[in-house]
């Protein structure tokens, strides 16, 4: 182990803590080891971030940057202002950031500190320029020393982009290792705990409702789309439960959309219950992405309110249904319930992954903090050599 032997770990939102728990465990694990969790603020409330800490297992950030702001450019300015002394002072041999948030914009700290970045969930593309994770993603990538991405077309994605094919690391899903740890091990409380007055106090009944989750900006942010969504969830014979992010709840009193009496809106819960709610629902309805992987996993049937995704295997499993909730207009509703009923009665392997992803990041960083260069060494020599061109006047290439 050489001298400098600090790494920190990035991360936000509570998706982040799920997906991060396993390896940040690991990683705290290795004596060798001196691993500075560093928590940016964009996720702030109780009921989005500690609690996921406790349920989780992961010990609190070391630091927490407080970064905020009301709208994306102000959280990705404040987090880079606030990251940079904090990485300057610490100067880490790699930092470690996951997914496509706002908080991955730190990156640009660690860039201009020429501290090496690690991207844990790259190459993922929806080709879906209006949602704000689609730049966060494509941006933290084009900086990245090393990317741990989960399948071989993902990896091709990015080397069509001109990626260094060499910087990218196949590990394969995170959330199988997670729900395999966080869920099907402790299958036995769960079931105990639906023998109990759980649903009861819910107002809910095993099996008989639909849980729904809503928070992307080119969903909530719009108001006929959010329409579009509620008027949706009223087509539902059944109760659905909606724990619903505080922008959503938001929006939906700024835009005055009355919810139809079967919604049951909540504020946001814990992984615990959520994975309770998930298991013993009918369905989910969701427009997120780590929504759709973990019912994918968990054999619960979903529809995906998405105009493109950046996770296409809960399609090719067929665990999942599409629908544009842009153009989604009432004489879709029976041709979407149709095809639900059609996955409910199915079978199938989700494919995601051996559960086996964290061990091999935590592997894989453990490996490369043993050597010198271990976080640059990888890059071949002529991704370094200068294109040799001279221009003239406005651009003219001789």
């Amino acid at each position: 182990m050489i001298e400098n032997n600090r790494i920190a770990v990035v991360l936000g939102i509570r998706p982040d803590v799920i997906r991060a728990s396993l390896v940040l465990n690991k990683l705290r694990a290795q004596k060798e080891i001196e691993v500075t969790f560093i928590w940016s603020g964009q996720h702030y409330s109780t009921n989005l971030k500690d609690v996921f800490f406790q349920e989780l297992n992961v010990a609190a950030p070391e630091i927490e940057l407080g970064a905020t702001g009301e709208n994306d450019s102000e959280v990705s300015s404040d987090v880079i202002r606030k990251l940079y002394p904090v990485l300057e002072k610490l100067n880490p041999r790699a930092v470690v950031f996951l997914g496509d948030t706002n908080t991955v914009m730190g990156c640009l700290s660690a860039a201009q500190l020429n501290i090496p970045i690690v991207h844990i969930e790259g190459c993922m593309r929806s080709y879906d320029w209006r949602m704000p994770e689609e730049k966060c993603r494509t941006v933290i990538d084009h900086l990245s020393d090393v990317i741990y991405t989960y399948f071989p077309e993902y990896k091709e994605q990015g080397i069509r982009e001109g990626l260094n094919p060499n910087s990218i690391v196949v590990v394969e899903n995170l959330i199988v290792d997670v729900l395999n740890t966080y869920y099907f091990e402790r299958i036995a409380n769960y079931e105990d705990l639906a023998k109990t007055s759980f649903f009861v106090d819910r107002n809910l009944e095993k099996d008989k409702y639909f849980l729904a989750t809503c928070h992307r900006r080119e969903n909530v942010e719009n108001r006929s789309i959010l329409e579009n969504i509620i008027y949706f969830f009223g087509s539902f014979n059944e109760i659905i439960y909606f724990p619903a992010s505080y922008r959503t709840q938001k929006n939906l009193k700024r835009f005055e959309i009355a919810l139809p009496k079967n919604v049951k809106l909540v504020d946001p819960i814990g992984y615990k219950e959520m994975l309770m709610l998930m298991v013993n629902s009918k369905g989910v309805i969701t427009d997120s992405g780590t929504v759709v992987e973990e019912t994918a996993v968990l054999k619960i049937p979903s529809i995906q309110m998405r105009k493109a995704t950046e996770r296409p295997q809960v399609y090719d499993c067929r665990s999942s249904v599409k629908v544009d909730p842009e153009f989604l207009e009432e004489k879709d509703y029976k041709d979407l319930h149709s095809k639900f009923d059609v996955i409910s009665k199915t079978s199938w392997e989700h494919r995601l992954g051996d559960g086996l992803a964290s061990t091999r990041i935590v592997n894989d960083l453990v490996s490369r903090m043993k050597v010198p260069n271990g976080f640059r060494n990888h890059t071949p020599e002529k991704y370094h050599l200068p294109i040799e061109r001279s221009f003239i006047g406005d651009g003219i290439v001789i």
